[in-house]
């Protein structure tokens, strides 16, 4: 099957913005047309770091007897025309039946090209649409919430390497989150942040204690040196910061 594709202007210092009718109430079959079963990444939020393209994935059917083209789902805060994507690509019409058709889509989104504000992060609602050949087109709410988030980041370094069992290892690190405005990441201060072990030998991580990140987004605090294993950070986000998980580093007890 071919693919349709459409890049989008984007107003200065703002997210996309297309030119569209209202958006009719959740579940609405305005103009003849419904949208049923639309997902947009998998219902997980969507990360965007400062400066490589993040594509999301999205489906919907749609069903019409409507001579139609273009038709897409879309994130949108406030009115149906304040939305946020940068490109997206749809497939053609796979079909159920007759007037029924089923699409899969990706919206593309690129801080690296395209302006963003870091206010964007956050709740978008997702709404459907479709334009009819002639004229006029379609735009439904479809009461669905995603999160789009700043991409963050961790660091690790537990040390000294080797130690002698019951001393001190120091663990260090840094949180950062993608500043979309600079496209730079950049500290992120007051973060709560996990500290975990991986025994020698274990399959996976344990708990050890949380500890608060200062201004700059510096994580540090002492453990006792009981076994030899790995020691990472792991930070779990908010509705606006992505989860984030450092690398290991491994400390040999001797």
């Amino acid at each position: 099957m071919g693919k349709q594709f459409w890049r989008v202007v984007v107003a200065a210092g703002a997210a996309a913005v297309f030119t569209a009718v209202a958006a009719a109430p959740a579940g609405a079959a305005e103009g003849g047309v419904s949208f049923t079963r639309v997902q947009v990444n998998g219902g997980k939020p969507i990360v965007i770091g400062a400066s490589k393209e993040v594509a999301a994935p999205a489906s919907f059917r749609m069903t019409t007897t409507r001579k139609w083209k273009w038709p897409a789902v879309f994130l949108y805060r406030g009115g149906a025309d304040d939305r946020l994507w940068h490109a997206v690509e749809t497939s053609d019409c796979v079909k159920v039946s007759a007037g029924v058709c089923d699409f899969n889509e990706t919206m593309y989104f690129d801080p690296s090209v395209w302006d963003m504000r870091n206010s964007e992060a956050g709740a978008w609602k997702v709404g459907a649409e479709v334009h009819f050949e002639g004229g006029g087109g379609d735009t439904d709410d479809k009461n669905l919430t995603v999160h789009v988030k700043r991409d963050s980041r961790l660091t690790v370094n537990a040390s000294p390497e080797p130690v002698a069992k019951d001393k001190t290892i120091t663990v260090t690190g840094k949180v950062t989150r993608a500043n979309w405005e600079t496209r730079k990441y950049a500290s992120y201060g007051g973060r709560l942040v996990t500290l975990q072990f991986k025994p020698a030998g274990a399959a996976s991580y344990t708990t050890v204690k949380k500890v608060r990140a200062n201004s700059s987004g510096g994580l540090r605090t002492t453990v006792k040196a009981a076994r030899t294993g790995t020691w990472r950070w792991v930070y779990y986000g908010n509705t606006t910061t992505g989860t984030s998980t450092s690398s290991g580093d491994t400390v040999v007890v001797k």
